[in-house]
C-alpha cells in the first residue's frame, strides 16, 4: 500500500450500518504496517471522578483525540474515546506530530486539570510481533458521521503497555500546548428517560472462546436495542444546552493560557448564546441550522463502540438491565467474559466541533458520574484475563 493510500486507509473500509455488525470480521480491515497507534488515559481517573472531576476527566479524554487529529490534519482517522483515555491510529505521515501533540496534552492535562495522564507511541510492528492485530471496521453512526471499532487483540495490548511504562512519550515542556480546536462541552448533562444510564464493559474472559463471547455480545446488543432508540441516551431533538461557569471556565483552558482567556470566554458565550437562538426561534445563519444542528448532535453521538470489547453507556429500564446483568453473570461465571456496569441518573456529553457549519461533528458519551472510568474499575478486581485473549470478535 502507497503512503497516500496509506493515508487514506479509514475513508476506504466500506461502513456498516446495523450496531450488531461489530462482531463480523467480514467488516474489519488489518490497520497498515507503518501505521501506529497513540493511546493515553488519566493515572487514577477514579479518584479523580470520586472528587467531583468528571467533566476534567472526560475533557481530558477527548483532548487526545482532538490533540492528534488537529496535529496530524485530518479527522479521517480511526480513533475510540474510553471516557478517561483515547486511541488513535495514526499513519506513517503523521506519526511525529502525533507524538509531540500527546506530549503537549500530558503537559497541558497537569497544568490546566490537574490530571495526571499518561501517553504512548505504539508501532503496530511491536503489536504484530506480539502475534495480535489491530483490526478496524467502520460504523455509520449516521449520515454525516462514522465511528472506528477494534478488534484483534492489538489496541489492549498497546494500552496495557502504555500502563507499564513502555513506548512512552515524555510530557512536553511547559510553554507548548496542543491545538485543542473544537473540543467543547456546552450540554448539560442528559438525565434517563426509561431507568437509568448505565455504562457497560465486557472483555473476552481467559476461557479464550471467542464464538461464545461473540453470542454475548449479540446477545447484549439486541437487548439494548429493544429499547427505544436502541438505548441511545440522547433524545432524538438533542441535549439541552447548559454552559455553567465551571463549563465556561474549562473550555477557555482548553481554549487559551492562562491570562488571555477573557477572550475565549466571550466568544464562548456569543456562540452559545447565537447558535440557542438560532434553534429556539427556528432561524439559519448561513449554512447553519440551529434544530437541525441539534439533531444532528444526537445523531451523531458514539454512545456504544467496540474497542476489543464491547462498550455502551445506553439508557435502559430496570428489566432490560437485569436481562443484560444476568447475560452478563452467566458469561462471566463461565469465564467467557469480564465486566463491569456503572450505573447513574444521567449521560455526559463532549463535542469534537472543529466547524459548527458542517454536519460532520462527532460527540462521545459516558455516564456522567463516572460511566467507563468506574465500570473499568470493576473489570480490575475481577480474575485477570489473558493479553492474547484480547477481544476478536
Amino acid at each position: 500500500m502507497v503512503e497516500s493510500d496509506s493515508n487514506r486507509f479509514f475513508s476506504q473500509i466500506p461502513v456498516f450500518e446495523e450496531f450488531g455488525g461489530v462482531t463480523d470480521l467480514g467488516n474489519y480491515r488489518p490497520l497498515p504496517d507503518d501505521w501506529a497507534l497513540v493511546t493515553g488515559d488519566i493515572v487514577d481517573s477514579t479518584g479523580a471522578i470520586k472528587a467531583g472531576s468528571y467533566k476534567s476527566v472526560n475533557m481530558a479524554g477527548a483532548s487526545i483525540i482532538s490533540a492528534v487529529l488537529n496535529a496530524v490534519g485530518s479527522q479521517d482517522l480511526p480513533f475510540v474515546f474510553g471516557g478517561d483515555g483515547a486511541t488513535v491510529a495514526v499513519p506513517p505521515s503523521g506519526i511525529e506530530k502525533a507524538r509531540a501533540a500527546i506530549a503537549a496534552v500530558r503537559t497541558w492535562a497537569d497544568e490546566e486539570l490537574a490530571l495526571s495522564l499518561r501517553g504512548a507511541v505504539v508501532p503496530l510492528k511491536d503489536i504484530r510481533a506480539e502475534g495480535l492485530d489491530v483490526l478496524v471496521a467502520r460504523f455509520k453512526a449516521s449520515e454525516h458521521a462514522s465511528y472506528a471499532m477494534f478488534a484483534g487483540g492489538g489496541a489492549s495490548w498497546a494500552e496495557a503497555r502504555m500502563k507499564e511504562g513502555k513506548f512512552s512519550v515524555p510530557a512536553a515542556p511547559a510553554t507548548l500546548r496542543p491545538d485543542l480546536n473544537g473540543l467543547s462541552c456546552r450540554w448539560s448533562p442528559i438525565p434517563s428517560r426509561h431507568g437509568e444510564i448505565v455504562s457497560i464493559i465486557a472483555v473476552p474472559g481467559p476461557a479464550q472462546d471467542a464464538a461464545a463471547f461473540r453470542d454475548l455480545i449479540n446477545g447484549i446488543v439486541a437487548i439494548a436495542a429493544s429499547e427505544e432508540r436502541g438505548g441511545h441516551p440522547v433524545p432524538a431533538e438533542g441535549p439541552t444546552p447548559g454552559l455553567t461557569s465551571a463549563g465556561l471556565e474549562l473550555e477557555a483552558r482548553v481554549r487559551a493560557p492562562k491570562g488571555q482567556r477573557l477572550k475565549a470566554k466571550l466568544r464562548a458565550m456569543m456562540e452559545y448564546a447565537l447558535g440557542n437562538g438560532l434553534a429556539y426561534f427556528n432561524m439559519k445563519l448561513g449554512d447553519f441550522d440551529g434544530r437541525r444542528y441539534k439533531s444532528d448532535v444526537s445523531a451523531n453521538s458514539d454512545f456504544r463502540k467496540f474497542d476489543d470489547g464491547l462498550k455502551m453507556t445506553v439508557d435502559v429500564d430496570k428489566a432490560r438491565l437485569a436481562m443484560i446483568e444476568q447475560r452478563l453473570e452467566d458469561a462471566a461465571r463461565s469465564a467467557v467474559c469480564r465486566y463491569g456496569i456503572h450505573r447513574q441518573d444521567a449521560a455526559l456529553m463532549t463535542c469534537f466541533v472543529v466547524n459548527p457549519m458542517q454536519r460532520d461533528h462527532m460527540h462521545f458519551i459516558d455516564g456522567a458520574a463516572g460511566g467507563y472510568a468506574l465500570a473499568a474499575a470493576q473489570l480490575k478486581g475481577k480474575a485477570p484475563v489473558l493479553v492474547k485473549a484480547a477481544a476478536t470478535p
